[in-house]
């Protein structure tokens, strides 16, 4: 492929990768804050139990022994956005599996020299986010759906996790940054607002993506203690795999901070 085409091609690719993540980012934007009117809040049903509940965690020796959820804690104007990012994947999940998917053509990008960047660092890049979109949300579901502090902890679903939803949000802004500034510097244009974006927004993407991924892992891993133990026994032994997503959410920190920016 003569290079001029190589160039048009890298242009056109960034720009649909672009085009895909501004769709995710405005997509969960207005399911959290319901613009389009179609992302309701779950309210749950005022049922007679839920007044007992409510009645007796109002009592001083009875809250003495028992930990408000995390959605208790919240300020009332921020529980319908906290009950929309719990079924944020019902809305963004299956383009978000495409539109990462595509990202895949990085790899073959750098293999092929079209693209100056360490072959290891962005095949570690892809593949992180491919293993928690395929590896990780669509195969399990049966999970902790908030792994918060232990008091905090319940069961659910990763899909249904607040942290999916902050995920894709650091994702897709990430990703709107970085697309615009590839196709804009191919065509021999590089704002300067772009390039400061690019390089700044990281100290705050980074913490929020990296933090929601490891935990989203860590979310997927068994109740009982991995030693294994008669405890282990009652609640469910821990298998290879269960070990391997362990050890992956000890270093997913360290690890997304050796991935390019």
């Amino acid at each position: 492929m003569a290079r001029p085409l190589v160039r048009y091609y890298l242009v056109l690719f960034n720009l649909v990768s672009f085009l895909g993540w501004s769709y995710l980012l405005v997509l969960t934007l207005a399911h959290l804050f319901n613009i389009d009117g179609s992302s309701p809040s779950t309210v749950p049903p005022q049922t007679a139990s839920a007044a007992l509940s409510r009645f007796l965690s109002s009592l001083p020796l009875f809250n003495a022994w028992t930990s408000p959820s995390f959605e208790a804690r919240l300020h009332p104007a921020l529980r319908p956005v906290y009950l929309r990012a719990t079924t944020a994947y019902t809305r963004v999940g299956t383009p978000t599996a495409a539109v990462q998917s595509l990202a895949a053509m990085e790899v073959l990008h750098v293999l092929l020299g079209w693209v100056r960047a360490p072959l290891p660092t962005t095949a570690a890049q892809v593949s992180s986010r491919l293993f928690l979109v395929w590896g990780i949300v669509e195969q399990f579901t049966d999970v902790r759906a908030s792994p918060l502090p232990r008091s905090y902890l319940t069961y659910s679903q990763v899909r249904t996790n607040p942290l999916y939803t902050s995920m894709i949000l650091s994702w897709s802004i990430t990703e709107v940054i970085r697309y615009a500034f590839y196709a804009l510097t191919l065509m021999g244009s590089e704002p300067p607002l772009l390039l400061w974006l690019r390089y700044t927004t990281f100290y705050i993407l980074y913490l929020t993506g990296a933090s929601s991924e490891a935990l989203l892992i860590y979310a997927t891993l068994p109740s009982s203690s991995p030693i294994p133990g008669w405890r282990s026994w009652i609640h469910g032994m821990w298998t290879p795999t269960d070990y391997a997503r362990a050890v992956l959410f000890t270093i997913w920190w360290p690890g997304e901070l050796c991935s390019p920016v």
